[in-house]
């Protein structure tokens, strides 16, 4: 039985997305490979709200991180953590022998502007990385006023993790003046696992050129250097099957409208989160919740896979806690595809499988 998914990744992707997937392949060297690319890049950059290119890999959003630490760190990387995914981008730089220093939030915790201000000021640092929508925890970071304190340090590269935001909430990139911006396609995209996409911006790509020894695959100047030179070519063989349905679903993410998109993802967020607060309670900063994951505290101790299991014969999943906060936490993910009838769905089972009223 197909378990429908509610786990912040990979999503559950729709039939018709699935089925793109099965287009017959076409020369990735060819002008139908150039043209594909090409129309991905541009409803991308309206999804990203920017103007600067976009870069795409045939990778899980690992890989563009990498790829964005070791093409634009010459001098030292700020590296700044607020869960188990911020603190990757630490030990992406340590095993790229990337100068890097780790700051770290409690867990449930969203990153302060004024902390951020205080590492810039001293000179250190030449990019910082930070993590947009924690899914360990459930806490979107205060992005709009971050911004406002990068700006005062204009030599500082700017990379943002939006792997399981991007699509499920508005972020203005340029506006925000981010420099690369990850996503990939197992989240708020719809798509399955194996392609990322990152913007790339003029500031970075300058930088890029004054760093030596960039890597090789993940080397972000070459993959925007294929691209112009070689009109949206890329020096690696991509996934055609991915692009195919990443180009369809963005047509329907663009037919949907994206404020209608960011909207159905807050209405589900604000479903699961008042459900949440009634039977149990939501996990961390309140003020700083994210749009398209709830980590919800297990205050009445069940047993979370006990649950799961229950609700994987009615053809359902959802998420345990991650790390240290496994059993003490659960999380369920809306986002992507998800409508508010499927958390409703969800939630009418957990309520009768926990006997809750």
């Amino acid at each position: 039985m197909h378990k429908k998914l509610f786990i912040p990744g990979p999503v559950e992707v729709s039939e018709d997305v699935l089925s793109k997937m099965a287009t017959p392949m076409i020369g990735h060297r060819g002008k139908e490979a150039s043209e594909l690319q090409k129309r991905i890049s541009e409803k991308l950059k309206i999804v990203f709200n920017t103007k600067e290119e976009i870069l795409l890999s045939t990778s899980s959003g690992s890989g563009l991180m990498e790829g964005a630490v070791r093409s634009c760190t010459k001098k030292r990387t700020a590296i700044f953590s607020i869960g188990a995914f911020g603190k990757k981008w630490y030990e992406i730089a340590k095993c790229n022998g990337v100068p890097a220093d780790l700051y770290e939030f409690e867990w449930g915790e969203a990153l302060k502007p004024e902390f951020v201000d205080d590492v810039l000021k001293t000179g250190k640092y030449d990019l910082i990385t930070i993590t947009h929508n924690e899914t360990s925890t459930g806490i979107m970071n205060p992005v709009e006023e971050i911004a406002k304190v990068v700006k005062k340090y204009p030599d500082i590269i700017w990379c943002l993790d939006t792997v399981s935001s991007m699509a499920g909430t508005r972020i203005d990139v340029d506006e925000l003046g981010v420099d690369i911006c990850v996503t990939s396609s197992q989240k708020a995209l719809g798509l399955p696992p194996g392609i990322a996409v990152c913007s790339f911006s003029t500031k970075a790509i300058e930088r890029a050129k004054q760093v030596e020894n960039r890597g090789f695959y993940f080397d972000l100047l070459k993959l925007h250097e294929a691209i112009i030179k070689r009109n949206y070519q890329y020096p690696s063989t991509p996934s055609i099957s991915h692009m195919y349905a990443l180009d369809y679903a963005l047509d329907k993410m663009l037919e949907e409208g994206m404020e209608n998109r960011f909207k159905r993802h807050i209405d589900m967020a604000n479903y699961v989160r008042n459900w949440a607060e009634k039977y149990f309670d939501v996990f961390g900063d309140k003020k700083h919740l994210s749009n398209t994951v709830t980590v919800i505290k297990n205050t009445r101790e069940i047993s979370i896979a006990d649950l799961n299991k229950a609700l994987g014969e009615r053809g359902l999943t959802l998420a345990n806690g991650y790390g240290k906060i496994k059993d003490k936490t659960f999380r369920i993910a809306h986002m992507a595809e998800c409508s508010l009838d499927d958390i409703k769905d969800l939630i009418e089972n957990i309520n009768d499988i926990l006997k809750l009223k």
